[in-house]
């Protein structure tokens, strides 16, 4: 029996701070959600910046995670993993003591570059430290420990805000990475197996910046246009944006062509059904959380609750996505297909947003549990998707162009989460700002609507099963 198939004999602790990597960025991504009001009574935040410090968060994770993917080849997977994880914890140290609202929002895209850097490691290292016959058993955390960090999130965030410890505040949100960064560095400094880095791969630094401007002209009109008034400059970075991803994507087939070493393999967009599940995967993931920001976003500025209150304003939310995902997960998306599984999942989805538009008229002596039912609805249908979807798409791929396609999945699930943010903001925030909250939410309802119904047209290009010969 070799190496390989006894795997690394530390390898269930470099599963604990690979996991532990992952919660602290999905911490960072929903824990702020609850502190809008915080931010805004002490640090003189407006609505745009708002949008910033949340969205852009995830913009320069997603922008990020490819460049971070192929530096991690170059110089060794766990140098880029200490690397990102001691920078992001400091990053979010400094986040804790932001003088100003601007100085939060740029020390909000250092943190989430670091991200891009620490978070596309994790695979990497877990596939050299396991042998084949235990990945099923190490890969099958992952899911706990997403559901778990979505959750803990806001309730975490909320009630640290209300707690007021030491005076933090809103401080607080950003020192809890802190001490479980420290024990994740150490932990990693001594257990983590050393791997090979391959000094003759070139980073096409180009490329990565060119992902990373288009990804900005992407999300920036979308946050500022409404303050601006959309002039047509709005319009010209988007189409710019655009043409960006179009001009990253001939030059990596230009790279191909020529032996050179490219950041991603540019024939897994000659697939339709995963260029087309790449389309449907950005419009879940903007949808997802957008209309879950304006649910928090609507409990704090519309009905005056507390951190804490909108905090736990999730938890019906985070149940139906546990059911939804069990019941995909463990036998429905086998049983009837991945593309069928994902679409009944869309048709749940809508069911929750026509509840919660039936709801919502009744806003005298308003109480979380006049929403409870329509959140739970909703969570089913989106749990209905998550469990499938990666799955799904991935399987429309060659096992030799996974890691890639993989990596381009990540990185459009966190621009477009960055997307959400900025689309589904802008809507609430232009009623909301006016004192109807509550017309805001409506209007982030129908404009969820409209990412469902395209979401379920988009899926229809998918296989019907998820095919695991592929």
């Amino acid at each position: 029996m070799n190496a390989q198939d006894v795997g690394y004999k530390h390898r269930w602790l470099v599963l604990t701070v690979v996991l532990i990597a992952e919660m602290m960025d999905l911490l960072d991504s929903t824990i702020v959600n609850v502190g809008g009001p915080a931010l805004a009574q002490k640090l003189n935040a407006t609505a745009t910046d708002l949008q910033w410090v949340i969205g852009g968060y995830a913009l320069a994770l997603g922008s990020g995670l490819i460049l971070g993917g192929r530096l991690g080849d170059r110089f060794g997977r766990r140098n880029m993993f200490l690397f990102g994880l001691i920078g992001f914890t400091l990053a979010s140290l400094a986040c804790a003591f932001a003088p100003t609202v601007e100085t939060l929002i740029v020390l909000r895209f250092v943190q989430g570059f670091l991200g891009a850097m620490l978070l596309p490691q994790g695979f990497g290292l877990i596939r050299d430290a396991f042998p084949p016959s235990e990945f099923g058993k190490a890969f099958a955390a992952y899911g706990p420990a997403f559901g778990l960090g979505g959750i803990l999130g806001p309730i975490i965030g909320g009630f640290l805000i209300d707690a007021n410890i030491f005076d933090l505040g809103w401080r607080a949100v950003f020192l809890v990475n802190v001490p479980i960064g420290i024990v994740a560095t150490l932990i990693s400094i001594r257990f983590v197996q050393k791997s090979a880095a391959d000094r003759t791969i070139k980073i096409d630094l180009f490329g990565a910046l060119l992902v990373i401007v288009s990804s900005g002209m992407l999300v920036y009109p979308l946050i500022q246009g409404q303050q601006a008034g959309w002039p047509l400059w709005t319009y010209l970075m988007i189409a710019g944006s655009l043409a960006g991803f179009l001009l990253f994507a001939r030059l990596e087939w230009r790279a191909r062509k020529h032996g050179k070493t490219t950041l991603i393999d540019p024939t897994i967009f000659s697939n339709r059904s995963y260029t087309f599940g790449l389309a449907g995967l950005g419009l879940y993931f903007a949808g997802f959380t957008g209309i879950y920001l304006i649910l928090t976003l609507f409990l704090q500025f519309g009905e005056r609750f507390t951190s804490a209150q909108a905090g736990l304003g999730n938890i019906p939310i985070a149940l139906g996505s546990a059911i939804g995902g069990t019941i995909s997960g463990a036998f429905l998306a086998e049983k009837i297909g991945g593309r069928l599984t994902l679409q009944i999942g869309a048709a749940v989805q809508v069911v929750g947003v026509a509840l919660l538009w039936i709801a919502l008229p009744n806003m005298q002596n308003f109480s979380i549990w006049q929403l409870v039912p329509a959140l739970v609805v909703s969570g089913v249908g989106t749990g209905l998707i998550a469990a499938p979807i990666f799955d799904t798409i991935l399987s429309t791929v060659e096992p030799q162009q996974s890691g890639s396609a993989s990596g381009v999945l990540s990185a459009v699930q966190s621009v477009f989460s960055s997307v959400g943010v900025a689309v589904f903001g802008t809507i609430f925030f232009s009623q909301a700002l006016l004192g109807k909250a509550d017309f805001g939410f409506k209007n982030a309802l129908i404009a969820q609507l409209v990412v469902v119904a395209l979401f379920v047209v988009i899926a229809s290009a998918l296989p019907k099963r998820i095919s695991r010969d592929s």
